[in-house]
């Protein structure tokens, strides 16, 4: 499977720019899969429900499942944190991974930056990094290793996704 970051700070459009993507790449005939990092307390489960009753009994794994979806939800219990290979692992094969987070592996990865965060940009200290979607001046020059784009440019982005991963504008 191919994957393809989108980085950049709190608040500066990542989620937005993603759920715009995967409509945009699976309409090119893509199967799209997203892997998200999120800080350590987010939960998925809800206190009250027999899945989180499981769970806080001291189950490691839970799997809880319809006709219309299922879910797994597994507890560390105090080993490591996975590493985005081993999250990748565990995913259904499909053509492309979109990785939101995870800003310091090593995959290529478009950022997206907003002055209005008041962060510096990451790219000048993350050479992963081989675009920037931004609408707003940079305060540092942009390399010319770097293609820019604006944010609301989610099909010429989509493009440049697929062509840096090495996938055909549309699935043959």
């Amino acid at each position: 499977m191919k994957l393809f970051g989108l980085a950049g700070w709190s608040g500066s459009g990542k989620t937005t720019l993603l759920v715009q993507l995967v409509p945009e790449l699976t309409g090119r005939g893509y199967g799209v899969s997203t892997l998200k990092h999120a800080h350590h307390d987010f939960d998925v489960d809800q206190p009250g429900k027999d899945s989180h009753r499981h769970r806080t009994a001291g189950a490691t794994e839970v799997l809880v499942a319809s006709a219309n979806r299922w879910a797994l939800m597994h507890e560390l219990r105090g080993a490591r944190e996975p590493t985005l290979a081993d999250l990748v692992a565990k995913l259904s094969p499909v053509d492309l991974v979109l990785v939101e987070g995870f800003k310091r592996d090593p995959i290529p990865k478009l950022e997206i930056w907003r002055a209005e965060n008041g962060e510096a940009p990451l790219f000048p200290d993350d050479p992963a990094i081989v675009a920037l979607a931004a609408d707003d001046p940079l305060p540092v020059a942009l390399p010319a290793r770097l293609r820019r784009f604006p944010l609301g440019a989610v099909a010429d982005i989509a493009t440049f996704i697929l062509a840096h991963v090495g996938l055909p504008p549309h699935a043959p």
